[in-house]
């Protein structure tokens, strides 16, 4: 169907912005919600879906950080890798996302930057990109991870500057390590310019760590990985981000990255308003098992549910975002709204469109999710537009 027509779904469970509807319905045209309710007045040229009462209906996720998928990366600089990518995020709920930057030489970087430029100003269907998520290259090595270390370099504002200007202006969100030389005077320079700044890939002590959020640092890249940890005679940034209500801190709900106690800690501490659930997932998630790929020139062996580099670090994951959401109910025992606020609103809210984006409201874009009752994916609107839709307990009339 096209944005233009007029699509109804009826049946499921809605969750919408302010309350949730059983056996609700839901009226979409012209990429935009219309009309949500029980029983509304289904238009004579609509198209219907009719879905099970146990089937949920839900906003479009939002993974912030994600580098790839189904062998294809952000930093293969190609606008047909990007458009692969965003076919393959809808199969899993995600109608927006961050393509996310490694520590790479910086003409890479550069190179990947202007491929999402000119893929987002020629347009493409499936999940949009938002803008890009900039991890690396001002990192610290005590905490690179899976990132290369002879790239590494101190917090660069001209350089982010010339990045910026390459991507058209897209870059959203900046990882960097508050305990780095420059550091301060980086971060006070993208607090001018809009920028979301997160403290990430660090080993810097609790006091810099409370320091940079005093500062400005008002998200953290996936915590407790590459990132110092807690001790009882030094706590730590890990810490700092826990007891901070200013840091929105991401969290990756694969049971790997994070042991589910320490997920389970992080929800008591920091509650649904200041998580947000992200994948980290590149170009191994959707391939298959025991097969080799690249992440930043690093060769990674896919395993089971792992994405490791040879030395046995891991290497972004292979979590599908609405797989995040199951596990957090499952790991913290949140509700299912919970869950839609840590993937969906709280991400919305910091990217700063949640005015068209991020929960079921009239006027907002129609970006949505059918789950099963196993809240698994049975259909994703992206705009209004049908960008997946598996064979399930449905009527199509």
């Amino acid at each position: 169907m096209t944005a233009a027509e007029t699509l109804a779904i009826i049946g499921p469970t809605i969750y919408a912005e302010k309350k949730r509807i059983s056996q609700g319905m839901i009226l979409i045209s012209s990429e935009m919600i219309q009309e949500i309710d029980e029983n509304l007045a289904v238009p004579k040229e609509a198209k219907i879906l009719t879905y099970p009462s146990e089937y949920s209906l839900i906003p479009g996720l939002i993974d912030m950080h994600i580098h790839g998928a189904i062998g294809k990366d952000m930093m293969d600089a190609d606008p047909k890798s990007l458009q692969a990518i965003c076919e393959h995020l809808p199969s899993e709920g995600v109608t927006a996302f961050l393509a996310t930057t490694m520590t790479a030489p910086p003409q890479k970087i550069e190179a990947a930057l202007l491929a999402v430029r000119k893929y987002a100003e020629q347009g493409g269907g499936g999940a949009e990109i938002l803008g890009v998520h900039l991890e690396g290259p001002f990192l610290a090595k005590e905490q690179k991870g899976a990132q290369k270390e002879e790239f590494l370099v101190p917090p660069d504002f001209a350089l982010f500057q010339r990045w910026q200007r390459a991507s058209g202006h897209r870059i959203k969100l900046v990882t960097f390590a508050p305990e780095l030389p420059g550091a301060d005077t980086f971060l006070r320079s993208l607090k001018k310019e809009g920028i979301l700044c997160s403290l990430g890939h660090s080993n810097a002590t609790y006091e810099q760590a409370l320091h940079a959020i005093e500062e400005g640092c008002t998200h953290a890249t996936h915590l407790f990985n590459a990132m110092s940890g807690m001790h009882h005679r030094a706590p730590g940034a890990s810490l700092a981000v826990l007891f901070s209500k200013k840091v929105m801190a991401e969290i990756i709900a694969d049971g790997i990255h994070v042991h589910p106690a320490i997920i389970k800690l992080a929800y008591a501490m920091k509650g649904k308003d200041h998580l947000v659930l992200i994948t980290d997932a590149m170009r191994g998630k959707g391939m298959k098992e025991g097969g080799c790929c690249m992440l930043g020139g690093q060769e990674v062996i896919v395993h089971g549910k792992e994405a490791r580099l040879k030395d046995g670090a891991l290497a972004g994951s292979l979590l599908s975002l609405n797989e995040g959401m199951i596990n957090m109910m499952a790991f913290t025992g949140c509700s299912l709204e919970e869950a839609i606020a840590m993937a969906a609103e709280n991400p919305a809210k910091e990217l700063s469109v949640f005015d068209r984006k991020g929960s079921l409201a009239k006027g907002k874009e129609a970006d949505l999710v059918v789950l099963d009752e196993k809240k698994r994916p049975v259909l994703t609107l992206c705009k209004g537009r049908i960008a997946y839709q598996s064979p399930s307990r449905c009527k199509f009339s």
